[in-house]
């Protein structure tokens, strides 16, 4: 799925967050955003998705404007979101958490469930667990899990690796590599894992102060540290549970 952000202004109340800010996703691509924390990524994302308004700019898909299209209108084009601290359904089970996603966007339950626990076949024996008895890293695979119910084709990942520990870290990697790998997804990804995101994301853009300061591809490790973000997270840091 191509996006187009054109020259969007966001924020909340009388506060701007985002200042003119331009970027487009080729169908297929993996595109990293970095930032500190307070410089306009997780909003960004909830600008591209319809939880805030824009109070400039625009945003294309395929060359559409979507500006004025409901988030529910914006997930059924196509687009997924799997925000900062998962908010999964913690009095419902895997299953449950699972069906209301396809629903939603108007799958047959049955049918998306038996395809995502393909993909994230550590849900399988946890399948009929309430969510809220899950650990944070359960819970950050259901959050994936349930995004991907809904069969969209650009995801936007909010920091998925907070407070999640390495060895899952280590899982979502291979998943999400296969999945944009075999379904050719477009990925933004909000992450301050350095080692996470140079695993993935194959272009990264640096948001400082509601701008993009930074923009490249190839060597992302060298990037980062020319844009002077290191040292972030990193993998081999001890995350909870």
């Amino acid at each position: 799925m191509r996006l187009d952000v054109d020259h969007i202004r966001a924020g909340y109340g009388p506060i701007n967050v985002l200042n003119n800010v331009s970027l487009s996703l080729a169908q297929g691509e993996f595109l990293g955003v970095l930032g500190h924390n307070g410089m306009g990524k997780t909003t960004l994302l909830s600008a591209i998705m319809g939880l805030l308004p824009l109070t400039g700019g625009d945003i294309l898909l395929h060359g559409n404007s979507i500006r004025a299209r409901p988030t529910y209108a914006r997930a059924r084009l196509g687009i997924g979101y799997v925000p900062q601290g998962r908010q999964i359904f913690p009095q419902l089970t895997v299953r449950e958490n699972l069906a209301i996603a396809a629903a939603a966007n108007g799958r047959r339950s049955s049918t998306a469930i038996e395809q995502v626990l393909c993909d994230f076949t550590m849900l399988e024996k946890l399948i009929d667990r309430v969510g809220g008895l899950l650990s944070g890293g359960e819970q950050q695979i259901l959050a994936l899990a349930r995004c991907l119910c809904g069969d969209p084709k650009l995801i936007l990942l909010d920091e998925p690796t907070e407070g999640v520990q390495p060895s899952i870290i280590e899982q979502m990697i291979e998943v999400l590599a296969q999945l944009h790998r075999t379904r050719n997804l477009s990925v933004i990804l909000v992450e301050q894992n350095l080692d996470f995101i140079r695993s993935l994301a194959s272009r990264i853009i640096v948001l400082e102060k509601g701008r993009i300061v930074h923009s490249a591809a190839g060597d992302i490790a060298e990037s980062i540290v020319a844009a002077g973000l290191a040292p972030m997270r990193t993998a081999a840091e001890k995350s909870p549970l």
